[in-house]
């Protein structure tokens, strides 16, 4: 067993023990994220971004800065230490043998990096314009940990030629009808496809992973393959066990499986229910949850009469990029684990509040006013490196 003594330097082993220190993410120097399939040519990739910035007016980064330092604010009031990611290269843009890309998300830190016990790993990205981004998190590794002590690995980069996203042509479940159907009532747009990874190369997100301790839920789904469980298992060795879920199509797991102390978690009922719930969480108190609060009108106004044109003109272009999506209304169970009996939830969440405390658990709203736009909530903009084991 390789792990470093818990309170000496980088340790998070689970969700939920005593919170110590964080990555908080950032939009300083945001640059948004595009890729070609294809190698592109400079001045491809410089009109893309160029027009991809569009869809980012310096009004709507300083508020999604500002809420970001009102959430650094209320973390260290709570005795957290932050710190926060950077990019410090030349370049935004990059060529690859097999495409061109520009960009990178510092906000959603936690999407890349996974930490288990001493162990940090840069996950293998499924988005190309995200290739480089743990460049954005090297420094302060080297600063606050490398001389203390941990294991860090970077996975296998993959090659991410062609089309390495397939379509999976089957008739919706039941579940994930009402989902779409609640997710439509509450101001999200139901898509028609449901995706999955090819297997031709090691692909996941970090935020595809849920530590549960010594045993890890894996979701197999369109941003983390089998291939990609299986390298994760191999490096942390016969000390961790890698469960595999395809409970549900889409993406992540942190608004989906939330544990919120050891022996109870959160589940999202219009994903997850008794039947497909991973075994692994068999024996815990399970909370069947999903009436979170509708999508702010002002952020689907944004989205429709700024976002989606540009992102538009992009798709004509062969760009691929995420502007002409919104995160699911199911932010608002995107939690953030305190201390044992203490979290913090994106923006007032009444209904889960109540939930919350009638298993003795205080939530502190915190303001995120553009969280479906940049497609993440406290979770996703945090990377716990410092945490309790219980």
């Amino acid at each position: 067993m390789s792990d470093a003594t818990p309170g000496a330097g980088l340790y998070s082993i689970n969700e939920w023990g005593w919170l110590r220190c964080v990555v908080l993410g950032t939009v300083d120097g945001f640059a948004p994220g595009l890729s070609f399939d294809r190698r592109a040519s400079e001045a491809e990739v410089a009109e893309a971004a160029s027009i991809a910035r569009e869809a980012y007016p310096v009004s709507y980064l300083d508020e999604v800065a500002e809420d970001l330092d009102g959430f650094r604010a209320a973390l260290e009031a709570e005795g957290v230490r932050v710190l926060r990611p950077s990019w410090g290269e030349d370049s935004v843009s990059f060529t690859t043998p097999n495409f061109s890309a520009s960009g990178f998300d510092l906000y959603n830190v936690r999407d890349q990096q996974l930490v288990v016990g001493d162990t940090y790993i840069s996950t293998p990205p499924t988005q190309r314009f995200r290739y480089f981004e743990n460049h954005g998190l090297q420094e302060l590794l080297y600063q606050n940990y490398f001389e203390r002590g941990f294991r860090w690995i970077c996975a296998p980069m993959p090659r991410l030629r062609g089309t390495y996203l397939r379509e999976v042509h089957r008739a919706k479940t039941t579940l994930e009808e009402l989902e779409d159907e609640r997710q439509s009532a509450l101001g999200k747009k139901a898509s028609p496809h449901i995706r999955r990874l090819t297997e031709d190369e090691i692909l996941f997100d970090a935020a595809n992973v849920c530590r549960l301790g010594r045993d890890l839920i894996y979701l197999v789904s369109k941003s983390g393959n089998r291939k990609g469980g299986q390298w994760l298992q191999s490096v942390l060795g016969p000390d961790y066990r890698v469960h595999y879920t395809e409970a549900y199509r889409s993406s992540h797991l942190d608004s989906t499986v939330v544990p919120l102390r050891e022996g109870l978690v959160l589940l999202n009922g219009l994903r997850i229910n008794p039947q497909n719930c991973p075994e692994v969480l068999a024996g815990w108190d399970q909370i069947y949850f999903a009436e979170t609060e509708p999508m702010p009108a002002g952020e689907i106004e944004f989205h429709e009469r700024i976002r989606v044109p540009v992102a538009n003109r992009l798709t004509a272009m062969g760009v691929e990029s995420p502007i002409g999506q919104l995160t699911s209304p199911w932010i608002g169970m995107n939690l953030l684990v305190i201390r044992p009996g203490v979290v913090m939830v994106t923006n007032p969440q009444p209904a889960l509040e109540r939930e919350l405390a009638r298993r003795g658990i205080e939530a502190i709203p915190i303001r995120m006013r553009h969280a479906f736009s940049m497609q993440g909530g406290l979770h996703c903009s945090t990377l716990d490196v410092e945490r309790d084991p219980d």
